[in-house]
């Protein structure tokens, strides 16, 4: 599966009878710039973004904002790092690149269910039942996809994972996933071309007709997924999802595991343009036995993954084009529950980002002693949004009009974290 369908319109009766190709997405939605200047910027900064997601809900206060000697804290101790911060003991490759890495230390949102938690951080809004929102890859790549040209594969890829998609944005815009080796399910045909030619010669048929008779967007969606496919089943860039090219020694350096063969993927992925990835590490909602989890399973292969990603870009000339993300749906909570575990806690958290020109070894804001509150000024979903769309040189002003002709403003007219900035 490789993005969600609209209802009525069947991705494997499309793909698989006809074509024996995987299905991009249908019809884009216009947006409305309001600063020239924002088109510019694009063209010049030409930005990426990698989004590590963290499913389940991590716990930062044992990760990023640790509280030593407090009741709340947990066995693990802080080290120093090439930054002006400290982190978790047991992140030592992730320690030497801190200096261009900064921890949001006093994220607070209200969101405190895994699926509502999610659909917030990944679209800016909170769930509406009228209405789908689109979520920072689908955001990103409709407002980057027109300075990519030349860009074959799709402009918004989900490694290993599912993301909340394209929303209003139409399916053109909904991630196209791979698994961490890269593989593309039914992207290859085994007919013949004479064969093919006839099929793709009824299928032409069968969508004029639909179009003509005005029976919705799916036929013209059909449409732009068909000449999409085609073009991405016959273009060289496939060779991005080709992680096995890569030799031993690297793998080995990011992990050979889902997660570091995910992050190579991505900066594969970067290297070819693609203007959004999402790497995904599930495994953190550890209500249970949360410390052994930790220290012997979600860690290691976070450090592995994440140091070597930010140590290849600086090294290959990308870091400041490109934008890292890491986060969760919400963090955990400081209290320790009877099973050795921390429970959701939405209420004061920490996210990682860096490079795209961001300020790194930092920590902007801060909580309380025991972490039980963010003391002082604290951020929103929305203004971590806005942030990265800032970072990525996609103008603020910038507003969507939704299928219901409902104008909706990009990030959710969140406020830029300055402090990230110079």
């Amino acid at each position: 599966m490789f993005f969600s369908t609209p209802s009525g319109m069947s991705r494997r009766h499309f793909v698989s009878h006809l074509l024996g190709a995987s299905a991009l997405a249908g019809a884009s939605l216009a947006l409305n710039h309001s600063l020239a200047s924002a088109a510019a910027t694009l063209r010049a900064n030409n930005k990426r973004c990698v989004l590590m997601w963290m499913g389940g809900g991590p716990s930062t206060i044992d990760l990023w904002d640790m509280k030593p000697g407090a009741a709340t804290g947990g066995p693990f101790r802080p080290i120093r790092t090439s930054g002006d911060i400290e982190i978790c003991e047991h992140l030592p490759l992730t320690a030497r690149v801190m200096d261009r890495l900064s921890i949001v230390r006093n994220m607070s949102t209200r969101e405190a269910d895994h699926d509502r938690g999610r659909y917030y951080m990944q679209t800016g809004y909170v769930p509406n039942p009228s209405i789908q929102h689109p979520s920072y890859g689908s955001v990103i790549a409709h407002e980057l996809a027109e300075y990519r040209q030349g860009l074959e594969i799709p402009p918004f890829v989900s490694i290993g994972g599912a993301n909340e998609g394209p929303g209003f944005l139409g399916l053109s815009w909904a991630p196209f996933n791979v698994d961490s080796n890269g593989r593309i399910q039914n992207l290859t045909s085994n007919v013949d071309a004479a064969r093919m030619q006839r099929r793709l010669a009824s299928l032409q048929m069968i969508e004029s007709n639909f179009i003509s008779e005005n029976r919705g967007i799916a036929a013209t969606e059909h449409a732009k997924v068909l000449d999409k496919t085609l073009q991405m089943m016959t273009s060289q860039q496939l060779k991005a999802f080709n992680v096995s090219e890569e030799p031993t020694d690297m793998v080995e350096r990011y992990g050979n595991h889902n997660f570091g063969r995910s992050c190579l993927l991505a900066r594969r992925l970067v290297e070819a343009n693609v203007p959004f990835v999402e790497v995904n590490l599930g495994g953190w909602d550890n209500h249970d036995n949360i410390f052994p989890t930790l220290q012997n399973e979600r860690l290691p292969q976070l450090d592995q993954g994440l140091s070597s990603l930010v140590e290849d870009l600086t090294q290959r000339g990308l870091w400041e084009d490109t934008i890292v993300l890491w986060m969760g749906e919400f963090g955990r909570t400081p209290r320790i529950n009877g099973g050795a575990g921390r429970d959701h806690w939405a209420r004061c958290w920490s996210v990682v980002t860096g490079g795209g020109g961001m300020k790194g070894g930092i920590a902007v804001g801060q909580t309380n002693d025991d972490g039980t509150q963010v003391d002082g000024p604290s951020y929103s979903s929305e203004d971590l949004m806005a942030t990265i769309c800032q970072a990525m040189g996609i103008s603020l002003s910038t507003t969507f009009q939704s299928t219901s002709g409902r104008p909706m403003k990009i990030a959710n007219g969140g406020k830029v974290i300055k402090e990230l900035f110079s």
